[in-house]
Protein backbone atom coordinates (compact mmCIF):
# COMPACT_ATOMS: atom_id res chain seq x y z
CA UNK A 1 0.00 0.00 0.00
CA UNK A 2 1.41 3.37 -0.95
CA UNK A 3 1.44 6.43 1.26
CA UNK A 4 -1.19 8.35 -0.73
CA UNK A 5 -3.80 5.62 -0.39
CA UNK A 6 -3.01 5.13 3.30
CA UNK A 7 -3.45 8.88 3.89
CA UNK A 8 -6.78 8.75 2.06
CA UNK A 9 -7.93 5.82 4.19
CA UNK A 10 -6.91 7.65 7.36
CA UNK A 11 -8.76 10.75 6.15
CA UNK A 12 -11.90 8.71 5.41
CA UNK A 13 -11.78 7.03 8.82
CA UNK A 14 -11.29 10.32 10.62
CA UNK A 15 -13.94 12.09 8.56
CA UNK A 16 -16.59 9.44 9.16
CA UNK A 17 -16.06 9.53 12.93
CA UNK A 18 -16.05 13.31 13.05
CA UNK A 19 -19.17 13.63 10.88
CA UNK A 20 -21.07 11.44 13.34
CA UNK A 21 -19.89 13.68 16.19
CA UNK A 22 -20.80 16.76 14.14
CA UNK A 23 -24.36 15.59 13.57
CA UNK A 24 -24.78 14.69 17.24
CA UNK A 25 -23.38 18.05 18.39
CA UNK A 26 -25.49 20.09 15.98
CA UNK A 27 -28.69 18.24 16.83
CA UNK A 28 -28.02 18.38 20.59
CA UNK A 29 -27.17 22.08 20.73
CA UNK A 30 -29.97 23.02 18.34
CA UNK A 31 -32.49 21.30 20.58
CA UNK A 32 -30.89 22.59 23.78
CA UNK A 33 -30.03 26.18 22.78
CA UNK A 34 -31.89 26.84 19.53
CA UNK A 35 -30.37 28.81 16.65
CA UNK A 36 -27.31 30.10 18.59
CA UNK A 37 -26.43 26.51 19.49
CA UNK A 38 -26.83 25.45 15.88
CA UNK A 39 -24.56 28.20 14.58
CA UNK A 40 -21.97 27.58 17.30
CA UNK A 41 -21.83 23.85 16.57
CA UNK A 42 -21.86 24.29 12.81
CA UNK A 43 -19.03 26.80 12.93
CA UNK A 44 -17.02 24.54 15.24
CA UNK A 45 -17.45 21.58 12.91
CA UNK A 46 -16.31 23.65 9.93
CA UNK A 47 -13.21 24.90 11.75
CA UNK A 48 -12.21 21.48 13.09
CA UNK A 49 -12.73 19.65 9.80
CA UNK A 50 -10.67 22.20 7.88
CA UNK A 51 -7.93 22.25 10.55
CA UNK A 52 -7.40 18.50 10.54
CA UNK A 53 -7.93 18.01 6.80
CA UNK A 54 -5.04 20.35 6.07
CA UNK A 55 -2.74 18.02 8.03
CA UNK A 56 -3.72 15.06 5.88
CA UNK A 57 -3.36 17.18 2.74
CA UNK A 58 0.18 18.15 3.76
CA UNK A 59 0.96 14.45 4.19
CA UNK A 60 -0.35 13.67 0.72
CA UNK A 61 1.51 16.57 -0.93
CA UNK A 62 4.82 15.78 0.74
CA UNK A 63 4.89 12.03 0.13
CA UNK A 64 7.92 12.18 -2.17
CA UNK A 65 9.89 14.78 -0.23
CA UNK A 66 12.89 14.20 1.96
CA UNK A 67 12.26 13.97 5.73
CA UNK A 68 13.69 17.40 6.55
CA UNK A 69 11.41 19.09 4.01
CA UNK A 70 8.42 17.16 5.33
CA UNK A 71 9.18 18.25 8.89
CA UNK A 72 9.61 21.88 7.82
CA UNK A 73 6.35 21.78 5.86
CA UNK A 74 4.50 20.14 8.76
CA UNK A 75 5.76 22.71 11.28
CA UNK A 76 5.01 25.61 8.94
CA UNK A 77 1.49 24.35 8.24
CA UNK A 78 0.84 23.78 11.95
CA UNK A 79 2.04 27.27 12.87
CA UNK A 80 -0.01 28.78 10.05
CA UNK A 81 -3.13 26.88 11.12
CA UNK A 82 -2.75 28.03 14.72
CA UNK A 83 -2.26 31.63 13.64
CA UNK A 84 -5.29 31.54 11.31
CA UNK A 85 -7.48 29.91 13.96
CA UNK A 86 -6.46 32.55 16.51
CA UNK A 87 -7.29 35.34 14.05
CA UNK A 88 -10.55 33.63 13.13
CA UNK A 89 -11.61 33.24 16.78
CA UNK A 90 -10.78 36.87 17.50
CA UNK A 91 -12.84 37.93 14.48
CA UNK A 92 -15.79 35.74 15.49
CA UNK A 93 -15.69 37.07 19.04
CA UNK A 94 -15.65 40.69 17.93
CA UNK A 95 -18.01 40.47 14.95
CA UNK A 96 -20.77 38.25 16.33
CA UNK A 97 -23.15 38.75 19.19
CA UNK A 98 -23.38 36.09 21.92
CA UNK A 99 -27.11 35.91 21.19
CA UNK A 100 -26.47 34.77 17.62
CA UNK A 101 -23.58 32.34 18.20
CA UNK A 102 -23.27 30.40 21.46
CA UNK A 103 -19.63 30.25 22.55
CA UNK A 104 -20.08 27.27 24.88
CA UNK A 105 -21.71 25.26 22.08
CA UNK A 106 -18.78 26.19 19.85
CA UNK A 107 -16.18 25.11 22.42
CA UNK A 108 -17.82 21.86 23.47
CA UNK A 109 -18.57 20.92 19.86
CA UNK A 110 -15.00 21.69 18.78
CA UNK A 111 -13.57 19.50 21.55
CA UNK A 112 -15.96 16.63 20.84
CA UNK A 113 -15.41 16.72 17.08
CA UNK A 114 -11.63 16.96 17.55
CA UNK A 115 -11.67 13.91 19.83
CA UNK A 116 -13.80 12.03 17.31
CA UNK A 117 -11.46 12.99 14.45
CA UNK A 118 -8.37 11.85 16.33
CA UNK A 119 -9.93 8.58 17.45
CA UNK A 120 -11.15 7.87 13.91
CA UNK A 121 -7.72 8.63 12.49
CA UNK A 122 -6.00 6.36 15.02
CA UNK A 123 -8.52 3.60 14.36
CA UNK A 124 -7.98 3.89 10.60
CA UNK A 125 -4.21 3.87 11.08
CA UNK A 126 -4.35 0.61 13.04
CA UNK A 127 -6.36 -0.96 10.20
CA UNK A 128 -3.71 -0.12 7.60
CA UNK A 129 -1.45 -2.82 6.25
CA UNK A 130 1.79 -0.91 5.95
CA UNK A 131 4.85 -2.62 4.63
CA UNK A 132 7.92 -1.20 6.28
CA UNK A 133 11.28 -1.71 4.61
CA UNK A 134 13.45 -4.12 6.55
CA UNK A 135 17.16 -3.49 6.96
CA UNK A 136 19.36 -5.73 4.90
CA UNK A 137 21.04 -8.39 6.96
CA UNK A 138 24.78 -8.53 6.82
CA UNK A 139 26.11 -12.04 6.83
CA UNK A 140 29.49 -12.80 8.30
CA UNK A 141 31.78 -14.34 5.74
Amino acid sequence: MDIASSNKQMWRGALSASLVATVIAIVFFTIYLGAPGFFGSALASFVVLIFFSVSILVGILSRNSDPISVMALALMSYFTKLLLIALFLIAVTRLSEPDSLDRSAFGISALAISAAWLSGEVRAFFKLRLELPQPKSQSKE
